[in-house]
């Protein structure tokens, strides 16, 4: 009997930087943090990790990366009318740039 391990799916070459980004998260706390520390939030792929999270921001954005924070969110309860259900799980992705780098959404 072979013993098998508990790895991750090698997503570590299939998933390109745009499937690891999903979209900027810009809210009034996130836009504090980015002027005040130079740290960004964006939604992620769940499957991603921070070392992968870390490269495709400085291949998208060109620019250096000096710190990656995650948080796995859970969805809200949610309802309509007569059925109740959630919204989806997500991750978010905080990450602090470099000091002579910036990255600007509008």
């Amino acid at each position: 009997m072979m013993a098998t391990t508990h790895d991750e799916p090698a997503s570590e070459e299939l998933l390109q930087p745009h499937q690891i980004i999903l979209r900027p998260l810009v809210t009034e706390k996130g836009m504090h943090r980015s002027t005040r520390h130079n740290a960004y939030a964006f939604e992620v792929n769940r499957h991603a990790n921070k070392d992968q999270i870390r490269r495709a921001v400085q291949e998208l954005f060109n620019v250096r990366v000096v710190r990656v924070h995650t948080q796995n969110r859970k969805g809200k309860p949610r309802r309509t009318k007569f059925s109740s259900g959630y919204t989806k799980d997500w991750k978010k992705a905080i990450v602090k740039l470099d000091a002579e780098h910036r990255i600007d959404f509008f």
